[in-house]
């Protein structure tokens, strides 16, 4: 596997002809650093090609551009047309080749790796439009590959990823406990989340890092949006985080700070989207200080992790498994800032809500994946798991969990998402081997249920919380040949899983 980093050809594409743009290169051994600076041309994309020679036999997987969507698999380079976002592993099974950029580039970054080559598309526009940089230089991305002569997919890739993260924030602390959604599904109150907490502390009993009971969509006065104020159902928040915390346990909350019926919000602080304003433009001065006041309001009462979703979804209108190689293609927008790249708005963004939440826990759901790197403390990895149907749990957790675990520790912490136990609509074998393996697997464990627990399952959750306290070496191993590896390695042991 030769490859020569600073091989390369690139194209500038911009709104119109380039008449200005000029894009700088700075190799360092196994890394290259990429500038674009513009004053007037309106700068959309770079691409960048490496003529790259492979031998027969290889083998590729590239990352998500937030969740993933149980599409993750190696695939064989000769079949291998993906788009793959931030960066790909390649093997033949004896030697692994990494390639892709580090975390919080200030562009979005996707890899196509075939016969013919490398080829990465640097996507640096505003909407869909070109950037206004006005003269300003930008340091676009770091790109690093790294080569391995071990046939230790995960322990290389896991390497790996730690090089691409100079600044991961960590829990101090294992966090585990309650999320009420795959029970609830939006519809709790006062009373069951702190019937709920008590459960999360008696199973926890005796563990001395206290569990999470984590408020999710639900709790506040419209359904799936702001204003972030409780409903009736609710009432004093503050009271409630306080009751969470005499019961046992530590309080969270879910918001969609993006999705907000405010009366107080006017047009001009909405994206337009196919004629109509719904979502907040995070780029709008007054909608900075909105979330700000939002995320302070939620911390004065007492909450110690905070959710933040939909960021994604609600800045490009899809979810990340509709967006291609160029993010967003599908109708003419932009944002209030023109100046700024798509990556670095979605960066402010998430600096705000780190700097406005302070020592709060922030767990990011729809998050931009190497954005969010840094930024939050863990962040949810995969598609939505159930409390009602086993399918899900089968192809969005153990796929994501399999195949993003290497991130774990690297970026963030990795949540693959909870064991979702409502009465007897998901069989206990079949969950309870999920709850096995996210209990040895050194992330974050939640659980969905209310106090309506059968014995087994009192034990084997109280089992999990205590595992899960400890540091375990695992690794899944049928990954060439299963989308959900059901052999995993768990302490230097062969453990097999029946997920269908």
């Amino acid at each position: 596997m030769n490859f020569d980093i600073n091989n390369f050809s690139k194209r500038i594409i911009c709104e119109s002809a380039v008449t200005d743009t000029e894009v700088e290169t700075v190799v360092d051994g196994n890394k290259l650093d990429l500038y674009v600076t513009a004053t007037n041309d309106k700068v959309k994309f770079i691409e960048l090609e490496w003529d790259f020679e492979s031998g027969d036999g290889i083998y590729v997987m590239g990352d998500a551009w937030e969740r993933s969507y149980g599409e993750l698999e190696f695939k064989k380079l000769a079949d291998n047309e993906r788009v793959m976002p931030w960066y790909f592993i390649a093997t033949d099974k004896t030697q692994c080749f990494c390639f892709g950029v580090k975390t919080q580039p200030n562009a979005f970054i996707s890899f196509r790796y075939t016969a013919d080559g490398i080829k990465a598309l640097v996507d640096c526009r505003n909407g869909s439009h070109g950037v206004e940089l006005g003269g300003r230089k930008l340091h676009v991305a770091t790109f690093v590959y790294k080569k391995y002569s071990s046939a230790d997919i995960f322990a290389n890739l896991h390497d790996y990823c730690k090089t691409l993260c100079d600044n991961p924030v960590l829990p101090k602390e294992r966090v585990y406990g309650g999320n009420n959604w795959y029970y609830a599904y939006g519809k709790s109150s006062y009373g069951e989340i702190v019937t709920d907490t008590k459960v999360q502390a008696e199973l926890a009993k005796g563990i001395d890092n206290k569990p999470f009971e984590v408020i999710d969509d639900c709790w506040q006065i419209n359904s799936c949006e702001g204003p972030w104020l409780p409903n009736e159902k609710f009432g004093d928040m503050k009271k409630l985080a306080d009751e969470i915390r005499a019961n046992g346990a530590r309080p969270g909350i879910w918001v969609r700070l993006l999705h907000n019926r405010d009366s107080s919000i006017t047009d001009d602080m909405r994206l337009e989207r196919g004629g109509k304003k719904k979502y907040l433009d995070p780029t709008h001065p007054a909608v900075k200080e909105f979330i700000r006041a939002d995320i302070e309001r939620i911390k004065s009462w007492g909450y110690e992790l905070l959710k933040h979703d939909f960021t994604t979804f609600d800045i490009f209108g899809g979810w990340g498994s509709q967006l291609d190689a160029k993010v967003d293609d599908t109708e003419v927008w932009g944002f209030s800032d023109n100046t700024k790249t798509n990556a670095e708005i979605v960066l402010d963004l998430y600096r705000l809500i780190k700097d406005a939440a302070g020592d709060m826990y922030i767990i990011g759901c729809n998050t931009v994946s190497h954005l969010c790197a840094g930024l939050v403390e863990i962040n949810r990895k995969g598609n939505d798991t159930s409390g009602r149907e086993w399918n899900p749990t089968r192809e969005n957790g153990v796929n994501t969990l399999a195949f993003r675990l290497a991130q774990n520790e690297a970026f963030y912490m990795c949540d693959a998402d909870c064991v979702g136990i409502l009465g007897d609509y998901i069989p206990w074998n079949k969950n309870r081997q999920w709850l096995h393996v996210l209990s040895y697997s050194n992330t974050p464990l939640f659980v969905s249920c209310t106090d309506n627990l059968t014995d087994e399952q009192r034990q084997d959750l109280a089992e999990a919380y205590r595992v899960n306290q400890e540091y375990h070496t695992i690794k899944p191993v049928d990954i060439f040949e299963n989308r959900t590896p059901s052999i995993w390695e768990i302490d230097g042991e062969t453990v097999e899983y029946n997920w269908e």
